[in-house]
Formats: C-alpha cells, structure tokens, sequence
C-alpha cells in the first residue's frame, strides 16, 4: 500500500502494474528549482489525489444523511426505553408496521455501497504529467479521459474552499486553450498544489533544464521546518495568498477596502436598483397599494447576494509579476490564485463607468483563449484588475505588456485614456462622423504603441483596447452602405472570443486602409519573432543531447528552414497585394472630382 505524507500525496507513487496501462509516455523531463515531491509527481507516471478528495467532493452530503438518520435512531431508543412513542415518528411508523429491520438492513446497504463507491472513484481516479501534456483518466463504470496539451495552457489557478482548507486540500485547474477545455485536478495537498503548478508551468515554459539540487534542496528545507498538524493549519489560514518572496514588492498591485466598497456602491447594479425603487414608489404613489414592496423584495435579496459575493471574491486582491508570469490571487474565507504565463493574454480593454470617473478609477480585462465553463467562473477570470487609480492601472499595464514602460508609450496610454483629444497622436474620425458618433467622434481613434494595437472608443464610458501584435489573429475592414456613403469605415482587430471586441468604427477610409497595411505587416512580423510562449527555452540550460539524437534533429531542422521559407514567400506576395489594393484605392480617391468633398469646398 502506498505511503502518503501530510500533504496528502502518495510518497513513492503506485507501482506501474497497478496504475500504468499499455501506453508507454516519455517521462518529464528534470526541471530546476522545484521541490523533490513535485518533481515526482511530474515524472510521467500515474498518481491519485489526496485522500480526503472522496470526503470533499460529495461525502459531506453523505456524512449529514448519516447524521439525520443517527439522531432519529437515538431519539426512536430514548422513546422507546421510557414507552413515550412519537406516532409521527419514521422509526415507530416502520416498527409497527414490521418494517423497521428491512429499513436499517437497506440504509445499511446503501451506505456499505457508498463508502465503497466513493472509494473505488478515488482509487481510479488517476493523473500524470509529462514534458507534453497533463491527462486525467477518471470514472467506475463510464470511464473518462481528459488531455491538455502544456503548449496550449493559458494559465493554472489553484483553489481553496473553506472546508478544503481545513483538510489542507486544494484544487488545481489547468485552463487549457479551448471551449471547456480545462484540467481539473481536486484535490491535492495544498503545498503540493503550489509547488506541482511551478513544475508544470516550467514544463510549459520550454525548459528542459538539468535538476538544480541546491535550489531544491533549500526550497524543501525552508518548507519543512513547519511544526505539527494543527500548526500547519493554522499558518495556511494566517499566511498570505500571495507569497511575497515570489516578486519583488514594487511590482504588487492591491485593492483597498474602502476602494472595493465605493467600486461597488457605484456600480451599475447600483444604478439599475436605484431606478427599479424609484419605479416602486411611484407605483405606490400612484394605486395606493403596498403589494409592491414585495415584488421588491427578491430583487433586493439578490442585489445583496451579488455584492457580497463580488466583496468577499476581490478580498485581499493582488496582482505581481512573477518569473512565470502574473499571479492574481483573491479571497477570505475561500482562497483563489491563478498564474496567466507571458503571451497568453490576447486582448486588454482599460474602462471607466460614468460613476467612476470623479474618482478616477478604471478596470481591467482581458481575453484568453481558455473558456471557462460558467459565467461565474468567466467573469473571475478576465477581470484583471477589478478597481484602481491610473497608477495601478499603468503597474498592471506594465505587467501584461512590459514594452509599454517607456516614456513615449506612456504618453500615449495617458492620451488614450484621457477625456479630450487633441493632436496627441491617435489618428481620430473625422468631423463628419460626429453623426454616428454623437459625443465620441473626437476621442474615437487609434495608434500603433511599441509592439500593441491601440483602440481608443467612448466619451461617456471611456474605454482603451490593447491588442498585442503577436496575438492578433486577422484584421478586417468593413464598410456598409451608410460608411461607404460617408466615406468612412470599420477596422476590427480579431482575437479570441472573449469580453473583448477590438472594434472601432466612424473611421475615414484612407486612415482605415493604412492602418489596416500597418497592422498585418506588424503583425506578421512580431508573430514571426515571438517566443513569449517559450518564455524559459532561450535562458534554460539545456539538457546535453547524444550524437544519436543530434542526427535524428537534422531532418527535422531541413523542414523546419523549408517551412520558414515558404511562409517568407507567402508573406512577400501578401505585401504584394496589399501595395497593389492602397495604390487602387489612392488613384481612385485622386480621381474623385473635389467637389465630391464638402470639408475640401468648405
């Protein structure tokens, strides 16, 4: 039988003819500076969970049945022993009608076959993690297998509920690229959690690095001076959701307390319930009948719920850079951090409610291609930064696009979110747009900043789109037949489904069409230089390789320069064409008649 320590792992693993099947897997490879037990647990071979997974995830249920039926049984002996029987009572209903000896042998049998169920799905549910993927095989009678590639994954949380907390547990989810597409492992030990999702991530990372013992071996010491059980406890309750060895402090971002309230207090919610009471009273005013307050009630229950759960969810909120990317953690009672690895965030949108601007707060949110199944879950997972000042703001910026530092770019990220508009570089519509865009026409524009697509919309709720280059997937140029009649147009930045829409419309033509030339090049350029999905491969020291395996990488090398070369001729007779389509669109601008343009007669 296998050993398992305090964080609920097993020690040694499982032999491989109890859990392996037939398929044989490349194991890990070594990885630097991570514990001994993490390292194990990535070695390619199958592991359960901790123990205690059965008990929180569906034996709490099982436990208050149990405990209904054991009061009910005392209650039924006390009656029974001083003859003062309850008529209504289940237990003296089934022992006068005869029934009460099959009725425990059921219950009896029932709970026999629950323990063992809950058992046998603990013990086959299995995992492994190797240099490619992180699978999940799971089910009794239906059985299930679940893959997540690690050069698909957009980020891992780890998450503690209350009642894990108290077993040391904790969940690991792997947010994977895709509809729903996520690996779940719950649960683990908690340290075990932390330290398994830094192996996988340097896994992820392209390291294929030869084991750092002294890394290990200091960071297992500095782990292992913990004192007993309940101290443990205890330190995991006490201790901060963020390590604050893992970053250096200057790149923390944290929310007040009585900023999260005031965010809250203006929100739109706030607005909605506002107009929902003034319509009650008018309402009552005007029949005379109080009925009304209850049609009231519900919405107010829920408004409650809503800002309840928003304030304990954004509770000891941080945001730091990490040598594996940004970590977001959140939570007080329940416990949530994710890690989102550089160059898996593909959109980033700064906006300002009406509320919130004598304030000067923003919020941030992001698209990842990983979708998370329910929309309580989404909305977690793409706001980055739930409220902050515009130095927060800048920090997080900072953070998620760490080219956007420099002097020039934070000018125009301050233009960008500013209230007016006035030559600071943003290419803006034209004044004939102002009958589409009412307000926003002088605001409405957009800039290349360094290495990022800049969208700038809204003048009552301001907001700015941030694409990465790398990350833009297409771009596109619509123009319907009031824009074509305008002579203006819309260019769309596409990026993963998300919040997000990088969409900016009521542009003039010209500036749409060069625009829409300088993003496909730029585009296609960082794309071809990107390795921000790799962030660890060009500083890893890199495993020495046999000459055997050195021959084997020849052919692989030839096609990879074939390929490279075939995309650079693709690339050549794409700028091509688009040279060709803005020299057609400027001959036949040049040969409109001038009267055609009333700003030019004007």
């Amino acid at each position: 039988m296998s050993k398992f320590p305090e964080n609920g792992l097993p020690e040694n693993g499982l032999p491989e003819n109890e859990l392996n099947d037939d398929e044989s897997v490349a194991p890990a490879a070594s990885i630097a500076s991570v514990p001994t037990e993490a390292q194990r647990l990535s070695d390619g071979e199958w592991h359960r969970l901790h123990p205690a997974t059965p008990l929180l995830r569906g034996g709490i249920a099982l436990l208050a049945i149990i405990g209904v039926i054991v009061v009910n049984a005392r209650d039924f002996f006390i009656e029974t022993l001083f003859n003062s029987r309850n008529e209504f009572d289940p237990f003296t209903q089934l022992a006068e009608s005869g029934f009460l000896i099959p009725a425990v042998l059921i219950v009896l049998a029932v709970l026999i076959l629950s323990v063992l169920g809950f058992y046998f799905s603990w013990r086959m549910h299995t995992f492994r993690i190797t240099d490619e993927l992180v699978e999940v095989r799971s089910g009794i009678l239906f059985r299930t297998n679940r893959r997540g590639r690690l050069d698909r994954i957009q980020g891992i949380n780890i998450s503690r509920p209350l009642f894990a907390r108290l077993f040391g547990a904790a969940k690991l989810e792997v947010n994977v690229a895709g509809q729903d597409a996520n690996v779940e492992l719950s649960y683990l030990g908690s340290r075990g959690a932390d330290n398994l999702r830094r192996a996988i991530l340097q896994l992820a990372s392209g390291t294929r690095a030869v084991e750092a013992t002294e890394a290990a071996e200091a960071t297992e010491a500095a782990t292992s001076r913990d004192g007993g059980l309940i101290e443990q406890r205890v330190n995991e309750f006490l201790a901060p959701e963020f390590d604050p060895d893992a970053a250096p402090p200057e790149s923390v971002v944290r929310i007040r307390i009585p900023r999260l309230i005031g965010s809250l207090v203006l929100s739109d919610a706030t607005l909605i319930a506002l107009a929902v009471a003034i319509g009650i009273i008018v309402m009552i005013s005007v029949t005379g009948e109080y009925f009304w307050l209850f049609a009231f009630l519900p919405g107010v229950l829920g408004l409650f719920g809503y800002f309840f759960a928003r304030l304990t969810r954004s509770l000891r909120y941080s945001i730091a850079s990490t040598e594996d990317g940004i970590r977001v953690g959140y939570g007080l009672l329940s416990t949530t951090n994710e890690t989102l690895p550089p160059g898996r965030i593909h959109a980033v949108e700064v906006s300002q409610p009406l509320l919130w601007r004598p304030a000067g707060w923003w919020e941030i949110k992001i698209n990842t291609a990983s979708q998370a199944s329910s929309s309580g879950q989404a909305i977690a997972k793409t706001t980055l930064l739930p409220v902050g000042d515009i130095d927060d703001v800048h920090r997080v910026l900072q953070l998620i696009l760490p080219s956007l530092s420099d002097d020039e770019s934070r000018v125009l990220l301050e233009a960008g979110l500013a209230a007016c508009a006035n030559d600071d570089g943003y290419v803006t519509s034209p004044k004939r747009a102002a009958a589409l865009r009412w307000f926003s026409w002088r605001r409405n524009g957009f800039v290349m900043i360094s290495d990022a697509v800049a969208l700038r919309k809204g003048s009552i709720w301001r907001s700015l789109v941030l694409v990465p280059q790398a990350r833009v997937q297409s771009v596109s140029m619509a123009e319907g037949p009031l824009l074509r009649r305008m002579r203006l147009a819309e260019l769309q930045v596409h990026t993963v489904a998300g919040p997000i829409s990088a969409t900016i419309g009521a542009v003039d033509r010209t500036d749409v069409i060069a625009f829409f030339t300088e993003v496909s090049r730029a585009a296609v350029q960082s794309a071809s230089v990107d390795t921000s999905h790799r962030w660890r491969s060009g500083s890893a020291q890199r495993t020495p390789i046999t000459a055997s395996e050195a021959a084997e990488e020849v052919p692989l090398k030839v096609a990879i320069a074939e390929t490279e070369a075939a995309d650079t001729a693709l690339d050549t007779a794409l700028d091509k064409a688009l040279d060709a389509d803005v020299a057609e669109s400027s001959s036949v601008a040049s040969a409109r008649p001038a009267t055609d343009n009333p700003e030019a007669t004007s």
